[in-house]
């Protein structure tokens, strides 16, 4: 066994460098077809998720292997060799079976235990599968992983330990209330309608959401997806639209989970902003900026300031700036003051990037609002509460984005009343996730696993030479049987059968030992030249041994069935 891993995940890459380096469907196709044009590889799969991506491979030379592997990662991910190569990781022989193993019970997710990754697993070897790049190792790592996976879920409580990535999600978006409570009567748009988009679906209508909208690129799978949610007996009301109908669907709900494959952002600021501004709610929501502005179009400068919340000093610098032509603090940044006013919202827009001229003393309070109060808390908080709002009760709406790379546009979190929730502030609040005693239970069936793994296949490399030798000795028995016929005509049937089966006997005795041994020997770490010792002790032809491995291969009663491991 030679098999290598490159990678990197959320443990060692930054989401900003994850986001880049995502895979397509197509992607991942012409990846795994270069990886066996290459020459060290002669087998592969693929396991790319919304924080991980693993190219596996059966080598014949590490450094030649780790060199092509990284290369084609870089070249298919979009992102150049020499900003990928720092992140990467790489595991080989016994340490790269560990590293599977682990991702596959849950251990190295972001969150740990979640049992999502199993189905990703699965989804890696089916796509290897029907390429024709998985051979007998990568068959065998990636089946028995999934299985692995499946016993530390069954034995442990290692789902005690962690919750899917969506359950998390909404644990986030929830802050201090339990999910269900938070959830119930809520009205949710779910955003895709793939596997991951429709376990958040499923999960929104467990926790008691009232009503599920789903839209997808693909209008049967948003149809369909909406069907079984009505059927699974929830009592959730769910139906599909276009997704031309997203933006007039945010105004109308409270919760959005979106998970697609889209290479650019589906739901912008602008959206967003324009959805909490303009939309009915069922819970009154915080006034928004164009609100703010319209309300205090006549009022004084030190009273609006004074409605707002503001210092009325801080509006006054403002002021001040824009007369002067000047420039103006927008949340540690300075910024050039120099385009029109926008026609409503925040002159500076969600972001805080466009600059203003001519500003009236009332859009200055605004922005004071955007500007000042946001530095103020990042002042106060740890870095990802800029992402989510401290309070739950003021959110009007709850954005979950569970794509990479993201579906949401990361400056809606400025906008008042709306709380997102993405890859990188999961990444973050999982961080601090406490560990559960069963993760110790679950290393030790990982390892117990990897070294049964490895003794299979080091016994499995050298069964061909075994029964290369078999075949030589079953052949050395039939010439001696022959030629005896020839010096012994006169033997009868039952004489000659007699003769035979003694000398066969006789063989078999003096090999069982020997191969039973060198099979106990070969399987312990260090064993693979025992195969090679044999072949050379037996002058054994190395194209008999290899075309006993490749029927071995060929032969459909050796493989394991895929659907156990489903």
């Amino acid at each position: 066994m030679s098999l290598l891993v490159v990678g990197l995940s959320h443990r060692s890459a930054p989401v900003s460098v994850l986001e880049r380096a995502s895979l397509s469907a197509d992607a991942k196709v012409k990846l795994l077809h270069d990886t066996l044009a290459a020459e060290p590889a002669t087998e592969a799969a693929v396991l790319a998720t919304c924080n991980r991506i693993e190219l596996y491979a059966d080598v014949d030379k590490f450094h030649a292997g780790v060199a092509e592997l990284s290369t084609l990662l870089a070249q298919h991910s979009g992102v150049a060799l020499e900003e990928l190569t720092p992140y990467l990781y790489v595991h080989y022989e016994d340490r790269a079976v560990h590293h599977l193993f682990s991702v596959a019970c849950g251990l190295d997710s972001m969150v740990v235990g979640e049992g999502q990754i199993l189905g990703q697993i699965k989804d890696a070897l089916a796509l290897g599968q029907e390429l024709h790049t998985a051979g007998r190792l990568i068959n065998d790592l990636f089946q028995q992983a999934l299985r692995v996976g499946k016993r530390a879920h069954s034995e442990t409580g290692i789902d005690r330990a962690g919750q899917s990535l969506v359950t998390f999600g909404l644990e986030q978006l929830a802050v201090h209330l339990p999910v269900g409570e938070w959830a119930a009567g809520k009205r949710a748009l779910v955003i895709g309608a793939g596997s991951m988009s429709s376990l958040a679906a499923a999960t929104l209508a467990r926790v008691g959401v009232a009503e599920i909208v789903v839209a997808n690129r693909t209008a049967d799978r948003a149809e369909r997806l909406a069907e079984i949610l009505v059927a699974s007996g929830t009592g959730v009301k769910a139906s599909a639209v276009a997704m031309a109908s997203v933006a007039d669907e945010l105004a109308r709900v409270d919760v959005v989970v979106s998970c697609t494959g889209a290479t650019g952002l589906v739901l912008s600021a602008d959206d967003v902003l324009g959805a909490v501004s303009w939309g009915s709610a069922p819970d009154p929501a915080p006034q928004t900026p164009a609100g703010l502005n319209s309300g205090l179009s006549s009022a004084p400068a030190g009273d609006a300031a004074a409605a707002v919340g503001l210092d009325a000093a801080v509006v006054a610098r403002l002021a001040a700036a824009a007369r002067d032509g000047g420039r103006l603090a927008d949340a540690g940044a300075a910024r050039t003051i120099a385009a029109p006013v926008e026609a409503d919202g925040c002159p500076v827009g969600p972001d805080g990037r466009a600059a203003l001229t001519g500003v009236d003393a009332n859009s200055l309070e605004l922005h004071g609002t955007w500007a000042d109060q946001g530095e103020a808390a990042a002042q106060r908080q740890p870095r990802r509460s800029t992402r989510t709002q401290a309070d739950g009760s003021a959110v009007r709406l709850a954005l979950l984005d569970l794509a990479m790379p993201r579906d949401i546009d990361a400056a809606v979190h400025r906008i008042p009343g709306v709380r997102l929730v993405d890859i990188e502030s999961l990444a973050e609040a999982s961080a601090d996730a406490p560990m559960a005693a069963d993760v110790d239970a679950v290393r030790g069936i990982v390892a117990e696993e990897v070294a049964a793994f490895g003794a299979a296949q080091r016994a499995a490399h050298i069964t061909p030479t075994v029964v290369a030798l078999r075949a030589m000795a079953a052949e050395v028995v039939a010439m001696e049987v022959a030629r005896l016929d020839g010096r012994v005509p006169d033997l009868d049937e039952r004489q000659r059968a007699e003769v035979t089966q003694t000398v066969r006997r006789v063989v078999d005795k003096l090999l069982h030992a020997p191969t039973v041994r060198v099979k106990q020997l070969a399987s312990e770490p260090g064993g693979a030249g025992y195969a090679d010792a044999l072949r050379e002790l037996f002058d054994l032809d190395p194209q008999t041994v290899a075309s006993v491995s490749r029927a071995d291969a060929a032969d459909p009663m050796n493989d394991d069935d895929p659907g156990r491991a489903s």
